[in-house]
């Protein structure tokens, strides 16, 4: 090649090399060193980042202490587009912060500076927060709105706030006092383990007040004076949302109270410390909607000010940066008739074994009343329970009899004993004689017989059995009830013993004392009742599962979660189903409603015939459980009065007639 060659290529490489150089200006650089600047502002840790003029320790420690108000959230931060001049970048960072329920978003500018290879992020507050001024830290003060109430019929406050007494070891108002002798006479005075209480006390820190109970100011039995004579004891007044007494409908309504760490721990974010909250029935499953959500303001301010400065500044020196508007919780409304639901509460206080008093209106399927008796431990038997009905299922019965052809005055067959595959099935005790034989179906109704019903297995088939009882508005879904419930199971198959135990409301039949409420209401309506207690129901709630039905743990029959009873253990229910196909009519309705007359006029609940105002039509029943010998049995009775229906159980409670009667009476009686 010659030298005019070789002097040409030269050039070329020297033009190239020189444009290659050009092409290098830094710019992947910069990028680079602001997507690392973002990743560490995310991670509220720029210990890595290289600063100008600022060592990265120093800039790390003021990056924590700027967003300490803040904790524990944290920012998503993006780089944006870089803009280049020579040895200087700027790169909008775009920051997103999950504040409460909503996002902060904002841009900032943040500057680099190249020193030999390296590009030094330049430190300036505002690159953290919008004029964010070097002295300034980041805030945050939330207000938390005031739980909503829950109502009753016609608007009455169930649960609202209501006026309390925080009693308590305040321990800088002990003076020269021994705190663990004033920790054990206050637990004396007012019931609470001394030795557990004074563990408390000593662990509490010297500006602490340890409490030891919570009492309601209305009525309380201890007082300041008492409490006073204790050196360091106080009681500090407060409000809390409570129920117009501790038992009422708690099993239900549920409580409200201080958030717990679990609580806290599951609320992905939406409870804090200090927070209330509920558990358990309509306080936990419409928590949301009670709650509301909380207003939220950040700002920033100069680090250092005293309570006089802050005071003496426009909005206590703080430069409002972003807030989100308090949100008040919504009411509750529902049916439930406090003075109904007082009286079955009073009528069940006396009552030993799990219980409950169930009333509603037929006509508008509003439960007015839903006791659980103090037997039941706390566990709402009277909506959640699933035990076997025994004789009250003999509506079902009927109705599916009425729909092969046979009416009250139908003659049927009532023998003392009947063998069904080997198993004998009889009467109850005292049976009477003049009710065997040859009887009609109205009288055979009205004093219970056993095997007149069973007798009838070859005509009314189980499918049959599982069609009359959704026609009485029971085994299906429940969407117009807004609360946890069980509305009551029947098998469409069963054979042999089984089919002749469903007949008399035993086997596999499960109904709740809701359930038998609605199944009673249906008759009085002459049509099926669609049960409803809460009135707004789509206001922020969690809905109930797949049958309006309890979430797991669930009791079987004759059996709660806090009171189990011995026998075998029941099957799942089956699922419920979704619409009633073949509705009681009013014809069907009104012949049930003769034979549930009947009862009380010829029957074995001739004591209902005194209670004042329209004539009642009941229902009694007794179901054997367990493996004792002689069985523990349910009590339960139905009834309707008027525009009323009632159901009663006894967990274990001999016959319903004797046992569940009387409570039924007393109440039917003073509701007047």
């Amino acid at each position: 090649m010659g030298n005019s060659s070789k002097l040409a290529l030269a050039l070329v490489g020297l033009v190239l090399g020189g444009s290659l150089v050009a092409c290098g200006d830094g710019r992947e650089g910069a990028e680079s060193a602001a997507k690392q600047l973002a990743s560490a502002v995310s991670a509220l840790d720029v210990g890595s980042v290289a600063f100008e003029g600022k060592d990265s320790g120093a800039a790390n420690d003021q990056l924590k202490e700027i967003f300490k108000g803040l904790d524990p959230a944290r920012p998503a931060v993006e780089s944006g587009q870089l803009t280049l001049e020579s040895d200087k970048a700027t790169v909008p960072l775009n920051y997103r912060w999950k504040i409460g329920s909503e996002e902060w978003k904002y841009t900032t500018f943040a500057e680099f500076k190249k020193s030999g290879d390296k590009w030094l992020t330049v430190w300036n507050p505002a690159t953290l927060v919008p004029e964010l001024a070097e002295g300034e830290l980041v805030g945050s003060a939330t207000h938390s709105p005031s739980r909503a109430d829950i109502l009753g019929a016609g608007g009455v406050p169930l649960v609202t706030y209501r006026p309390v007494v925080n009693v308590g070891i305040d321990k800088p108002a002990l003076g020269g006092a021994d705190a663990a002798d004033s920790a054990t006479k206050l637990a004396q005075l007012v019931g609470v383990d001394p030795a557990a209480y004074g563990q408390q006390v000593a662990a509490a820190g010297p500006e602490a007040f340890v409490a030891a109970i919570t009492l309601r100011d209305e009525g309380r039995t201890i007082t300041d004076a008492q409490i006073g004579e204790i050196p360091g004891a106080r009681a500090i007044r407060d409000f809390l949302p409570l129920a117009p007494n501790r038992t009422f409908a708690r099993a239900l309504l549920g409580t409200a109270a201080e958030a717990n760490a679990e609580q806290i721990e599951k609320s992905n974010g939406a409870l804090k410390a200090g927070d209330t909250t509920g558990t358990g029935g309509l306080q936990q499953q419409y928590d949301a909607q009670l709650r509301g959500s909380d207003g939220i303001q950040v700002f920033a301010e100069k680090a250092g000010l005293t309570a006089a400065e802050k005071q003496a500044l426009p909005n206590a020196g703080r430069r409002v940066l972003f807030q989100t508007e308090i949100k008040e919780g919504t009411p509750l409304k529902t049916t439930l008739d406090p003075k109904l639901q007082q009286l079955a509460e009073d009528v069940l206080g006396k009552v030993g074994p799990a219980s409950a008093i169930v009333a509603l209106r037929p006509s508008s399927g509003a439960v007015l009343a839903a006791a659980s008796g103090p037997g039941s431990n706390g566990y709402d038997t009277a909506m959640l329970g699933q035990y076997a009905p025994g004789s009250i299922f003999k509506m079902v019965d009927s109705l599916a009899m009425f729909r092969n052809g046979m009416t009250p005055d139908s003659k049927v067959d009532c023998p003392p004993t009947l063998t069904v595959d080997g198993r004998t099935f009889k009467n109850a005790e005292g049976y009477p004689e003049s009710s065997l034989g040859s009887v009609t179906l109205r009288d055979a109704f009205a004093h219970s017989c056993n095997t007149a019903f069973i007798n009838a297995r070859d005509t009314v088939t189980q499918t049959q059995l599982e069609s009359a009882a959704t026609s009485l508005g029971v085994a299906v879904e429940a969407p117009a009830l807004g609360a946890a419930a069980f509305l009551g199971s029947v098998p469409g198959d069963a054979e042999g013993t089984e089919h002749a135990a469903s007949m008399i409301g035993q086997g596999k039949v499960l109904l709740s004392p809701l359930a038998a409420a609605v199944m009673a209401g249906s008759v009085a309506k002459g049509a099926p009742v669609a049960a409803q207690l809460v009135l707004n129901p789509n206001e922020g709630a969690s809905p109930p599962d797949a049958q309006g039905a309890a979430p797991t743990g669930t009791a079987t029959a004759g059996t709660s979660p806090a009171a189990p009873a011995s026998g075998d253990a029941t099957p799942a229910a089956p699922a419920p189903a979704t619409a009633v196909e073949k509705p009681v009519t009013a014809a069907e309705a009104a012949a049930l409603a003769d034979m549930m007359r009947a009862v009380v006029t010829s029957g074995h609940a001739g004591f209902l015939a005194s209670v004042p105002g329209e004539p009642v039509g009941a229902k009694t029943g007794t179901a054997e459980f367990g493996n004792d010998t002689p069985p523990k049995t349910h009590a339960w009775i139905v009834a309707v009065h008027g525009d009323l229906a009632v159901a009663v159980f006894v967990e274990d409670g001999g016959l319903g007639a004797t046992t569940s009667g009387p409570l039924l009476k007393e109440f039917l009686t003073r509701a007047g």
